[in-house]
């Protein structure tokens, strides 16, 4: 093969790589928007209107199984090689998302979503080592931020795409990943590499995810429905206590299999359960800022979709700006300093909108300022908080860690979306306008717990440079003095 041919060929599959993590990522923004136009649909053709805990399952159907599955996806990779699982994962997405646009009622539309999380999760966490595989080793750190780049081109294009494919019908939120899939998986199969089985073991314990599943869905269960049924009530009280069980189980099969799903034991090492606990906080305080911004412009301020899409763009597209100009500092400084500075800024966003939400549209005064404030929390603190967990970490125990922080993302997102519907209630409009306030006072709440995370991060920093200072001292003081 010549080098131009191959030279084409690293460049497509890149490509390929690339175009199925931005569609899985343009997911989660679209959908959002999409959210009260599907409970609009619904409602006509049943007759009674959908309630906002029902449509929350849209969200968190998805969120749940991709938090339970993308450990085992991603040892399965690990076993089977990354390409035929990343091929499958696309696969799956994409039949799954034929069978969202095709959902003739609620339930099925949720069921969908939860396949789709079963495609999601087999395809994120191989995408990664393919890329990598795709290109030389000179060009790897270049692939990895791309990969991460997406991610964030996402976030910007998917309020403005999913608020147009509504205008449509919203059923052309998950039609639009048809042709993305097809064509990925049809030029996956020529030119996506062929990876090295490098795991031959046991996979992680099912069970285990079944158990973690069944925490999450309960908890999510009686966050949502408690409104209706009373917080009191029979079946709200045996939700929470099968979540508590199902968590209990989980935890004490975590800590005494021999592969568990999670190694929990991690959490003991401090500057990862630290930013693991931020983690968890900070995606709940998200989750709850953008369905709350997207229900309120549709429902209280009576916004069109493609409206509220492109009245959300300047937040969202500030997250990919910060984090790319504040990487050099999480180097020098640190980072500890930016997820403090990132939790507060948040804090203040949604102290904005608690003291400035008006039922008359003030785009200007009331949404924008807290866009902006939040976009810029969001790019200081989200992957920041990543990186700090996943750094601190034994290189053998990277992968693991990640996989643990990204599950905890997602569960934090299910956390929020639930949590949200339990103070706003089931039907949104002018009368919970105090609720929102409450909301977004609870979200402020959450991420001033995770500036003071940056500060315990940042302590935990100062320390270890301490200790290590006296024995790197003298070969360092020369070379400081010609700077």
């Amino acid at each position: 093969m010549s080098p131009s041919v191959w030279f084409s060929h690293q460049r497509l599959a890149s490509i390929v790589i690339l175009l199925a993590v931005f569609m899985t990522n343009l997911d989660l923004w679209i959908v959002n928007v999409a959210l009260p136009a599907i409970g609009s649909s619904f409602a006509s053709s049943s007759g009674t209107a959908a309630t906002l805990s029902s449509l929350s399952w849209v969200l968190n159907a998805y969120a749940i199984a991709l938090a339970a599955l993308l450990v085992v996806a991603g040892r399965l990779g690990d076993r089977m090689g990354q390409r035929p699982v990343f091929l499958a994962g696309v696969t799956v997405f994409t039949l799954a998302s034929l069978a969202c646009a095709l959902a003739p009622d609620l339930g099925t539309l949720v069921a969908a979503r939860a396949l789709q999380a079963v495609g999601a999760a087999a395809q994120l966490p191989t995408s990664l080592a393919l890329l990598l595989a795709s290109v030389p080793a000179e060009h790897r750190t270049r692939a990895t931020r791309n990969w991460a780049a997406v991610g964030g081109l996402a976030a910007a294009a998917g309020p403005v795409a999913g608020g147009l494919l509504v205008q449509v019908d919203w059923r052309w939120v998950f039609v639009i990943n048809l042709p993305i899939g097809i064509a990925t998986v049809a030029a996956g199969l020529r030119v996506l590499p062929s990876t090295a089985r490098r795991e031959k073991g046991r996979l992680p314990d099912l069970t285990g995810a079944v158990l973690i599943t069944l925490a999450i869905a309960a908890l999510s269960g009686a966050l949502v429905q408690a409104p209706d049924w009373g917080w009191l009530d029979t079946r709200s009280l045996a939700l929470f206590a099968l979540a508590l069980a199902g968590a209990a189980a989980f935890v004490r099969r975590s800590l005494r299999h021999s592969h568990p799903l999670f190694e929990l034991p991690l959490l003991r090492l401090p500057q990862f359960g630290a930013a693991s606990a931020g983690t968890f906080a900070f995606g709940i305080a998200f989750a709850i800022m953008l369905l709350s911004n997207v229900l309120w412009c549709q429902d209280i301020w009576h916004w069109s979709a493609l409206r509220t899409g492109v009245a959300m763009v300047p937040g969202p597209a500030l997250v990919p700006v910060v984090t790319l100009l504040t990487a050099r500092s999480a180097q020098r400084r640190g980072h500890g300093p930016l997820v403090a500075t990132g939790g507060l800024l948040f804090a203040a966003a949604m102290l904005w909108r608690s003291c400035f939400a008006s039922l008359d549209a003030d785009y200007w005064r009331d949404l924008l300022p807290s866009l902006v404030l939040g976009g810029v929390g969001v790019g200081l603190t989200l992957g920041t908080l990543v990186a700090a967990g996943v750094s601190s970490l034994p290189g053998h125990r990277a992968a693991t860690g990640s996989a643990l922080v990204n599950s905890v993302r997602q569960m934090s997102a299910t956390v929020g979306v639930a949590l949200l519907v339990a103070i706003v209630g089931t039907h949104v409009g002018p009368a919970q306008r105090q609720d929102f306030r409450a909301a977004w006072v609870v979200a402020a709440a959450l991420s001033i717990a995770t500036a003071v995370v940056g500060v315990r991060l940042t302590r935990s920093s100062t320390r270890t440079r301490s200790a290590t200072a006296p024995a790197e001292a003298p070969a360092a003081a020369p070379l400081a003095e010609p700077r």
